[in-house]
């Protein structure tokens, strides 16, 4: 047996929760870092990383009253208009050191924050779902050390490239880490995964960038297999290639994890990668070389009274519930966590992962240079901070274009970040969400010309003529996918929203009842399984979430008028908010196998 086939890591979900998040004991190269109240031996919520991080994660106080532990939304018990409008809040606590040079890092704060340590500010930052860090030199003992979060304004917001297409939860709403840093750091690992002619063999291209002056060569390990770095580049990036004969490779069916070591001049990184090679050519999706059709639906990270700030135990009820519909993908339109994803890595689903700016149907916001540019920069760091995770399947950038693309520079933004995005990851396609009411004539225009893969969004029967009789909902959709196949031509081409509202409110069996939903899903999975050149489906979604209190449901709502909402939550999940499968989650899975 193979080195590759003895030393896989082939986990299933509970066993990376049980065995590496919950329980995981403390790394030797651990830092001498303690937080308030935080065992020493506690790791964070994301497994892999940079060597010797530790979290923040002990008791804070929120606004000098409330005692509380990080990732933690001041909002999220609240969903009324207020809450939604925004606030400010101040998070303190105090962690001790042995003393030298650290990193303090944030996965995500909404939406602009401050940070000062000792009372000195060390970090601004302005956005949403993305990380940031602050260089902090400390002496030894004890510091303090405070963040101020503002989320007021989502209208705000929205004008600059901020739309959030849920809840406007604020605060930290991810982990917080700290780590010693010396004069070498390791920074955007990436690995690209290609079978051999011939089969049998795959070969593997790894490469990390080095901040610093690094004497020697960056070392490391691949499934415990010795990797061969070349000399450090002039674009500070290293490189090495493995041939691995007999890989046990990554796949929704089979997602084998191994473990990736990269070490230099005392810095270290460690992750769990999987080997799986991505093609994608005449209307087809490929893994491993195997035709792969998508089926599942999408995610918020939205969890009742916690909102966007999830526990451990909110990501794993995320993917349980996605493994119960007999899922092998999902669809995010913000950047999921790197904790979340490690999770989806380990159960094999895969994810369509929107990056960049997102607006609603048809809307762009980043009408100038300026705010293009900072699209262009969350491009960048959303690419670089999650590339190694096997379950991203393709990079989304943007959610129901339409048309050429709106004014305002939008097509020449997607043209722009289709050519970065293919620079930093040559290893997967670049995908568009098109709008189902905004089909172009054609898809000879910069909106498209570098696009992959495309998305389209249809709501037959719900938005798109409500209420139809059943027996026209599966002609229509039929038909109407038949004109994006001649407009996409032999194109990848995915369905990735469509779906109804269904709450309690409604006399079972009318519109926006659950009964009604499971019908109308059915009955659009019936014309989504009888395309063959279909790629794949995405229910909108998979569970019910949070958003703007004043949602009235849309065309939908508009074109029927005695139709009934749950204020303030999107009913269009396969689940309830807390948790509770509708008829329709049990359609899905039927239709899933």
């Amino acid at each position: 047996m193979s080195l590759w086939k003895a030393g896989t890591v082939a986990l299933a979900l509970f066993a990376l929760v049980a065995g590496l998040v919950a329980g995981a004991k403390a790394r030797p190269d651990a830092p001498a870092v303690v937080a308030a109240r935080v065992d020493p031996e506690h790791p964070p919520m994301t497994w892999g990383g940079p060597d010797g991080r530790r979290a923040l994660d002990g008791v804070w106080t929120v606004d000098g009253r409330r005692r509380v532990h990080v990732p933690y939304s001041p909002n999220a018990g609240s969903l009324t208009a207020a809450s939604y409008a925004g606030g400010v809040a101040t998070y303190r606590t105090t962690f001790a050191v042995r003393g030298g040079r650290y990193a303090l890092r944030f996965e995500a704060v909404n939406h602009r924050a401050t940070v000062w340590v000792d009372g000195r500010v060390v970090a601004r930052h302005v956005g949403d779902s993305l990380p940031f860090e602050a260089r902090v030199t400390l002496a030894r003992g004890r510091h303090r050390l405070t963040v101020r979060a503002d989320w007021r304004d989502p209208d705000a917001m929205k004008a600059t490239g901020w739309h959030r297409a849920w809840f406007n939860y604020g605060g930290i709403v991810r982990e917080v880490t700290i780590r010693p840093v010396g004069e070498v750091e390791l920074e955007a690992p990436a690995i690209v995964t290609r079978l051999a002619r011939g089969g049998g063999a795959a070969l593997v291209d790894v490469s990390v960038r080095v901040r610093g002056r690094l004497r020697g060569r960056v070392e490391g390990t691949l499934g415990g297999e010795p990797l061969a770095f070349d000399p450090v580049g002039a674009d500070r990036v290293a490189r090495a290639r493995l041939r691995v004969e007999r890989p046990d490779l990554w796949s929704p069916s089979h997602p084998a994890l191994h473990t990736l070591h990269l070490r230099a001049g005392g810095a270290g990184w460690t992750e769990r990668v999987g080997l799986r090679e991505l093609r994608w050519d005449g209307g087809k999706l490929r893994i491993n070389g195997r035709v792969v059709t998508l089926h599942g639906a999408s995610i918020q990270e939205d969890a009742a009274g916690r909102g966007t700030a999830l526990r451990p135990s909110d990501m794993d009820n995320l993917v349980a519930r996605l493994r119960a519909i007999g899922a092998n993908a999902t669809r995010a339109q913000h950047p999921l966590s790197p904790a979340l994803l490690e999770r989806l890595d380990a159960a094999g689903v895969l994810v369509w992962q929107e990056i960049g700016p997102m607006e609603g149907p048809g809307k762009w916001a980043s009408t100038t240079p300026a705010l293009r540019r900072v699209a262009l920069r969350r491009d960048i760091i959303s690419v670089e901070q999650t590339r190694t995770h096997p379950s991203i399947l393709a990079w989304n950038l943007a959610n129901e274009a339409s048309h050429q693309g709106a004014a305002g520079g939008q097509a020449a933004y997607i043209q722009r970040a289709a050519r970065l995005v293919h620079a930093l990851d040559p290893g997967r396609p670049v995908a568009l969400d098109v709008w189902g009411r905004g089909l172009p004539a054609d898809d000879d225009g910069p909106l498209y010309r570098d696009i992959d893969v495309f998305g389209v969004t249809m709501y037959e029967g719900w938005y798109e003529r409500p209420g139809e009789p059943r027996g026209a909902v599966v002609a229509n959709l039929s038909r109407r996918l038949a004109v994006a196949h001649a407009i996409f031509r032999d194109r990848v081409l995915v369905l990735t929203e469509f779906g109804a509202e269904a709450n309690t409110l409604n006399a079972p069996g009318s519109p926006g009842s659950e009964t009604y939903q499971a019908r109308l899903i059915a009955d659009q999975l019936r014309a989504l399984r009888a395309d063959r050149r279909l790629s794949g489906w995405l229910v909108w979604a998979l569970q019910d979430f949070a958003l703007t209190p004043t949602f009235g449901g849309g065309s939908a709502g508009r074109a029927m008028p005695s139709l009934r909402l749950v204020p303030g939550i999107n009913a269009k999940g396969l689940f309830t908010y807390y948790g509770r499968a509708k008829p329709a989650a049990e359609v899905v899975r039927a239709l899933s196998r």
